[in-house]
């Protein structure tokens, strides 16, 4: 039962952050976008680390480095490609503009329900492995949930959806999360070695986001100031999640 606590609490906490979107309405966009960029880093940090910090050691503790540990984890990296490339729907970090335009709503909705449905899931057979590794998951999705959300409110305003009908749509898509976590709980509990797979499945995903997604974002930020301040957020986000191991 503590398992099922934790998992839903975990993500009934990161279906409710499809909520910030509302804090773009009240700050001015050049704060915003400096904002962000920062919690861009700090993400791809968090990712980073959750991945080769909690996810990947707890995955080859019980085998080794196998062979099917790199090919589930190349799976993760794969499915996130191609949600992106076939669904046609991606990461958005910054506010939609001229710009910056993604203004297909369906599809932003859809692939960000499945997404985060995906999410749920690892969310919850994360907490079936270790509870110390479903917080630090959990952290790691929540870091980079709240930018992304930020962007999908935006997406769904500049297509013109009104900002309730928008911040209801994102909630809508986020909570795909509760039924991905029962979805993983009811499987691992009859699967034995389940998490065997979703571990490292969920590493490759977190490494793709922060890889393809996350670090390119950095990139477009040239100016010396702001790139060390991007640095230091992304070490940020490492050292949270070591600081983490000691739960463990």
């Amino acid at each position: 039962m503590g398992v099922w606590f934790n998992s839903l609490i975990s993500t009934v906490i990161v279906s409710l952050i499809s909520l910030v979107g509302v804090i773009t309405l009240l700050i001015k966009k050049n704060f915003l976008d400096k904002v962000l960029i920062l919690m861009v880093s700090f993400s791809a940090g968090a990712l980073f680390a959750g991945a080769f910090i909690h996810l990947l050691p707890h995955a080859v503790s019980e085998h080794g480095f196998t062979i099917n540990v790199s090919l589930f984890l190349m799976s993760g990296i794969l499915f996130f490609f191609i949600l992106e490339k076939f669904v046609h729907w991606r990461h958005c970090h910054i506010p939609t503009s001229k710009k910056h335009p993604h203004h297909l709503a369906v599809m932003n909705i859809i692939g960000d329900g499945f997404h985060n449905f995906i999410d749920g899931m690892v969310i919850g057979g994360a907490y079936l492995v270790d509870f110390s590794v479903g917080v630090a998951t959990t952290l790691a999705v929540i870091a980079h949930e709240i930018p992304q959300e930020i962007g999908d409110f935006g997406v769904l305003i500049y297509a013109g959806l009104s900002k309730m009908r928008a911040l209801l749509f994102n909630f809508i898509s986020a909570c795909t999360s509760v039924t991905g976590v029962v979805l993983a709980l009811i499987i691992g509990s009859r699967i034995e070695n389940f998490h065997l797979f979703l571990l490292p499945f969920t590493a490759g995903g977190f490494i793709y986001v922060a890889g393809t997604d996350l670090i390119p974002e950095m990139h477009k930020e040239s100016k010396p100031l702001k790139s060390l301040l991007q640095f230091v957020s992304f070490i940020l986000g490492i050292a949270i999640m070591l600081l983490l191991t000691v739960l463990e």
